[in-house]
């Protein structure tokens, strides 16, 4: 049976360059995972601020042992976005992963990455994209046991590595709009880069203050993180080899090393989640709903 391995997904949020830098360094050092996502996915606007530190981290991590993929943007609206897209899928220096279909073909007929951003709900969906060179997909958090089984059953002869999300704010939406600068009474042009503000997303409540969402620039975010800790035998059951720890302003050394201690049977799964709660902060809510075809929100223990 093939080792159950560990992903880091990139940063989705708008750290200064130091840490984000310092971050990476870090993982690269001390966290046990095998491939590190990288690249600026949610706002071209932050591209520049890590662009500086992009060539000398993605040596580090590789230094380490670690396989970096290129992650592109999720959403691509203007000219210079699409050359942004047009140089990475170039490179020849590491795996791309396609976030945005406008992507996919710069990248056909070459092996490359899918990215949990692009819906992959259905078997014929996984099946044209491995015709054109897909070799890992990351699913959509969003998806049923079922539906994990059944893409997870196809993807084996296909040749093609899946990945689920089991740790992090699940992202549920890109906008053209951006709702963190609205909410500063700022226009996305003259936004003065507020989302620095909020190193883990803006938190949304609704009108009577329930915790409801997370905006992070563009993006919008579950306000609760996803937790399939429970889920990790299961999936590997079903065939998931691949688990990706989505990176939040936390200790996420400690979230990788508790998610290496639970695959490897070091520990149990009612201790993972007592030190998870407790690496996240008393107030971070739990969910795996999406899973156990519940509200997202829901958390099944």
């Amino acid at each position: 049976m093939t080792k159950a391995e560990l992903s880091l997904g990139p940063v989705l949020f708008n750290w200064a360059p130091e840490v984000w830098r310092d971050f990476y360094v870090r993982i690269a050092d001390e966290a046990p995972v095998e491939t590190v996502f990288l690249g600026e996915v949610v706002c071209a606007k932050r591209a520049p601020f890590i662009a500086a530190h992009l060539p000398a981290v993605l040596e580090r991590l590789a230094a380490a042992g670690k396989r970096v993929v290129l992650s592109t943007p999720i959403l691509v609206t203007t000219e210079r976005e699409r050359q942004a897209v047009r140089d990475l899928a170039a490179t020849d220096a590491a795996l791309v992963e396609a976030n945005d279909l406008g992507s996919l073909p710069l990248l056909a007929g070459r092996p490359h990455a899918v990215g949990p951003f692009v819906n992959v709900y259905n078997e014929g969906t996984l099946a044209w994209l491995a015709r054109r060179g897909a070799v890992m997909v990351s699913l959509p958090g969003e998806l049923t046991r079922p539906a994990v089984a059944a893409l997870a059953k196809a993807a084996a002869p296909l040749g093609v590595e899946l990945e689920v999300q089991v740790s992090g704010r699940l992202p549920l939406a890109i906008s053209a709009r951006c709702y963190h600068a609205r909410a500063h009474g700022l226009h996305k042009d003259g936004c003065q880069f507020v989302c620095a503000n909020d190193p883990d997303g803006l938190d949304v409540t609704t009108l009577d203050g329930t915790p409801f969402l997370a905006v992070n620039g563009t993006q919008t975010l579950s306000h609760t993180h996803t937790a399939l800790v429970a889920e990790l035998d299961d999936l590997q059951t079903l065939g998931i080899r691949r688990f990706r720890l989505s990176p939040q302003s936390g200790d996420m050394v400690a979230v990788a090393r508790l998610f290496r201690g639970l695959l490897d049977g070091h520990i149990a799964t009612a201790e993972a989640l007592a030190r998870l709660k407790s690496l996240l902060g008393a107030e971070a809510a739990l969910s795996n709903g999406f899973y156990h075809d519940r509200a997202g929100v829901a958390f099944a223990g």
